[in-house]
């Protein structure tokens, strides 16, 4: 199996399955000397660990980091940082009944017909489970950031057809972490678990929307060609398991608009270039502007349901097949710091890229 890297500079490659004995990373190229916050790290990893609320799969992870090396004294040394999570709860019997089933929506079909073998227990390689690893790298990247004041907030804007009308500029994004949806408008989140427990209760699953907001970018970051930081960020969010659509600034509303309603107009303000308007959401021409960097990331169902499907098993034979196991019925809220993750990667990669284009 190919392509378990992310990256150009900033190089994370993933390893481990979903109920293997443990999953993990390495993050090639990060920076020497920066001090490493263990403790902001796990922080992050319990911010997506399962279990965590009632709205969420009930598997039970501690996902404590293992770091075994690339750090010495709590200080980065520049060599490759790799780490490991264990699994401890895995429950492989759970997915006995689907060893030679192909679930609907799942990867089962399209992994047997490129490898040829599979590995059936809770996806292996294609659970979400990975993510975790993403996570502790992002939060390592988030500490590149911090030294250049970047700061990444994303938050669930949408649930089914419960949407977070407000602009981000007009919530208290420090507010996203106050409750189990991870939406900063409380009155919006309310209506978001109500939605959420509803759907658990009927055996099904409901989608969503996570938006991402990036403040502290300075111009520069991003090629006007093939790197485009735009399309890394684009690359990055459809990447995370579940990812169905990606839309920066205006985005496909944009494409309703004249040029003229559309255009963001420059002005000068304290000497310093900026903008009217932000439809351009912070790229231009591939490249940032200095402006607020902002996108949002549609995530589908979760595929397991608990209800009777009809599909089809490896013999190529009509059967029914019923959910069963820990599953989550809606995948944002523990979506928000994947996404948050793999943003921070992104940018942390182009600051690399920018400083070695100097040199």
């Amino acid at each position: 199996m190919a392509s378990n890297s992310f990256g150009k500079i900033l190089v994370l490659t993933t390893f481990g399955e979903s109920h293997g004995v443990a999953i993990g990373g390495v993050l090639d190229g990060f920076s020497a000397g920066i001090k490493i916050d263990v403790d902001f790290v796990q922080q992050e990893l319990q911010r997506r660990k399962p279990g965590q609320s009632n709205i969420t799969t009930q598997r039970k992870e501690e996902d404590e980091v293992q770091f075994l090396s690339g750090i010495f004294e709590g200080v980065s040394t520049g060599h490759p940082i790799a780490f490991t999570i264990a699994n401890n709860n895995a429950k492989s019997n759970d997915y006995e009944h689907v060893k030679e089933i192909f679930r609907p929506s799942h990867a089962d079909f399209t992994y047997q017909e490129k490898y040829g073998v599979r590995d059936y227990r809770g996806g292996g390689r294609s659970s979400a489970r990975e993510t975790a690893c993403r996570v502790v790298a992002g939060a390592l990247a988030k500490l590149i950031l911090n030294q250049h004041n970047i700061t990444i907030n994303a938050y669930v804007q949408q649930v089914g057809d419960v949407n977070c009308t407000k602009n981000y500029t007009e919530v208290d994004l420090s507010k996203t972490e106050t409750n189990i949806v991870r939406c900063p408008d409380a009155a919006t989140a309310h209506k978001m678990i109500e939605l959420i427990e509803e759907t658990k209760k009927n055996g099904d699953t409901v989608g969503g929307v996570v938006q991402c907001v990036v403040q502290g970018v300075s111009v520069g970051l991003g090629e006007p060609v093939y790197n485009k930081l735009h399309a890394a960020l684009g690359a990055a969010m459809l990447s995370i398991n579940a990812v169905k659509g990606f839309e920066y600034g205006s985005g496909f509303e944009g494409a309703t608009q004249l040029g003229s309603q559309q255009n963001d107009v420059f002005v000068n303000e304290n000497n310093k270039v900026t903008t009217k308007t932000n439809n351009s959401g912070g790229i231009q021409g591939g490249i940032s502007n200095g402006q607020d960097i902002y996108f949002r990331v549609a995530f589908k169902p979760v595929a397991t349901i608990m209800q009777n499907q009809q599909t089809i098993n490896t013999d190529l034979e009509e059967v029914n097949l019923q959910g069963k196991g820990r599953h989550d019925p809606c995948v944002v809220p523990r979506a928000v710091p994947i996404v948050e993750a793999m943003t921070a990667l992104v940018l942390a990669d182009f600051l690399l890229l920018a400083k070695t284009s100097k040199v």
